[in-house]
This record gives C-alpha cells, structure tokens and sequence, in this order.
C-alpha cells in the first residue's frame, strides 16, 4: 500500500510561516504533518491517546501544600499609623 499525502489548502507552518506548504499522510496508528519547504513535522496518534504523560505542575497535583501539624496562618493587617491619604 501506498502512502497518499495531501497538501492542506490555506495552512501556515508554524516554523517557517510559509502558506500552502504543509501536507499531511497517515498510517495505521498515526496521522502526520510536515512541511515542504523547512524540517517541520508533528503527528497525532489515531486513537486520541496522548504520547506523554503531562508533566506535573502545581495545578494538576491531587495533593495541596503540605502545612506541618500546629501550624498557624500569619494574618497581615493594616497598620492604622500608616494609612494612606489622597490628596
């Protein structure tokens, strides 16, 4: 079997910013991208499944902060000598 690739009419490479330079092929497992005129490629697994695990953030961490037993929040408060006055 033969690979059909095909040009995606209007694209941009994301690299080189060239327009109508990107075609795209697939296998049985992937669909690829790559462009003509520079050594851009990406592709896509079928299947939806992503190729890496994300990596770990603060945002997508189950747990919270770790606060050690007996510990008190500090709580900031105005000083009233301080306060600003607008003119």
């Amino acid at each position: 079997m033969s690979i059909v690739k095909r040009f995606i009419a209007g694209a941009v490479c994301p690299r080189c910013g060239e327009m109508d330079c990107i075609r795209t092929f697939r296998d049985d497992e992937r669909e690829y991208k790559e462009c003509v005129r520079c050594d851009y490629e990406d592709s896509m697994r079928l299947d939806g499944t992503p190729d890496i695990e994300e990596l770990e953030t603060r945002v997508n961490r189950d747990t919270g902060p770790q606060i050690e037993e007996g510990a008190q929040p500090l709580l900031f408060t105005e000083n009233p000598g301080s306060a600003r006055k607008d003119h």
